[in-house]
């Protein structure tokens, strides 16, 4: 492994060199099948055809132009991308590179929101305890999670964070004199894998409208189809006034989006917020693919079956050290009595590893909190290779 990188990521002893499907291959010719899609980002697996093709069909036409002007498979994407989210009542979108871009480009949206309605003061932003809204000064400061914070302050002033599923709490802390936004995760991902509950969404959702503060889902992670609806949120029935989304939306390209209903689609104007690379030619010649074979019922619908079948077979093992099962589509976590990082390691050394001396294939898993496994495999993963790596799982608790 090089050593030239900063030393950000605790990272597992593989390094890759080429992938297909479900299937990721080292530079050591070892096999890994992958429950991990680069953390919810290749959605329809590595080495996808259309997606291969559509990348290099417009790479060799264009790849980038600036802002200042439309091309025209930018332009094809962001119209199909409102339409996929028009049943949650978006009308408008601004594409950008990542999911915290999308994510502060919502706390502007709200801010200038509330600015122009009312008087000064009234910016605050409710997240929730547990919440992850990206690395940035700004979504850091929106990230309810204290271990992101060390070293890193003073933070963006006017945030504040309150605990999922206290009501109370909520209805306090979304006061009309003081606060533009409530940011939530319909499924929190990196705390581990927690859908939030629909009485709190609904109470939300009411609060929200009663008291005119923008209600914004961070669908980064369990949007584009993950939790086998297009959006999270739709389990809930609610129609958010702002939508974000990245990570699955290009199937590995960088793209993100900030998406806005009736109440903020025309807040943000000429020169408020902009991004370079948003939204390029290749990125959303990659999207139009995701969007395409995603934003179908009867693809949306076989995720939630994958997502089941995976959620019950580790139920029936009615193991030991697996404490607890949850999730939605094909985002799911596994609560065990002992640290997630040794599993982790030990389904890589499956892989013809010294520790195992097995030359079966290697898992690819992820952790949430230090007890928590967390799974987010392709979308196009097979029933088969489902089992195969819950086999190796298996084997390594």
């Amino acid at each position: 492994m090089s050593d030239v990188f900063m030393n950000t990521y605790h990272r597992l002893p593989v390094t890759f060199a080429r992938g297909e499907g479900a299937w990721l291959w080292g530079v050591d010719g070892k096999k890994y099948l992958d429950f991990t899609a680069g953390i919810a980002v290749n959605c329809l697996g590595h080495n996808h055809p259309a997606l291969v093709k559509a990348i290099a069909d417009q790479a060799a036409r264009l790849c980038h132009v600036s802002n200042y002007f439309q091309s025209d498979v930018t332009a094809a994407f962001a119209e199909r991308l409102v339409a996929a989210c028009a049943p949650a009542g978006m009308k408008r979108v601004f594409l950008a590179n990542s999911g915290a871009e999308a994510n502060e480009g919502a706390c502007k949206i709200a801010r200038k929101y509330s600015l122009k309605k009312y008087e000064p003061g009234r910016h605050r932003i409710v997240t929730l305890k547990g919440s992850f809204h990206g690395r940035t000064i700004t979504t850091l400061s929106a990230t309810g999670q204290e271990k992101f914070h060390k070293d890193f302050g003073p933070f963006t002033e006017g945030f504040l964070f309150v605990p999922s599923g206290d009501l109370d709490a909520l209805d306090r802390a979304l006061d009309a004199n003081t606060t533009a936004g409530f940011l939530i995760e319909a499924v929190q991902g990196e705390s581990g894998i927690l859908p939030q509950e629909a009485a709190y969404i609904e109470a939300a959702a009411k609060f929200c409208a009663e008291r005119d503060i923008l209600l914004m889902f961070d669908e980064v992670q369990c949007g584009v189809g993950r939790t086998g609806a297009f959006l999270g949120c739709e389990a809930y029935g609610v129609k958010p006034d702002v939508v974000t989304l990245a990570k699955g939306l290009a199937g590995g390209v960088p793209v993100g989006a900030v998406l806005a209903g009736e109440k903020a689609a025309g807040v943000l104007e000429v020169g408020d917020h902009g991004s370079t690379f948003g939204g390029n030619p290749l990125a959303a010649a990659a999207g139009l693919v995701v969007l395409e074979t995603v934003d179908n019922p009867a693809f949306l619908g076989d995720i939630k079956r994958k997502g089941d079948k995976f959620q019950d077979t580790l139920r029936s093992w009615k193991h030991p050290r697996i404490k607890g099962v949850r999730g939605r589509g094909l985002m799911i976590a596994a609560d065990l009595d002992t640290e997630a990082w040794p599993v982790l390691e030990a389904a890589i050394a499956k892989a013809g590893g010294p520790h195992l001396g097995s030359k079966d294939p290697g898992l690819l898993m992820l952790s949430a909190g230090p007890n928590t496994l967390r799974f987010l495999p392709p979308y196009i993963i097979s029933d088969g290779e489902i089992e195969q790596g819950l086999e190796i799982l298996k084997g390594c608790l």
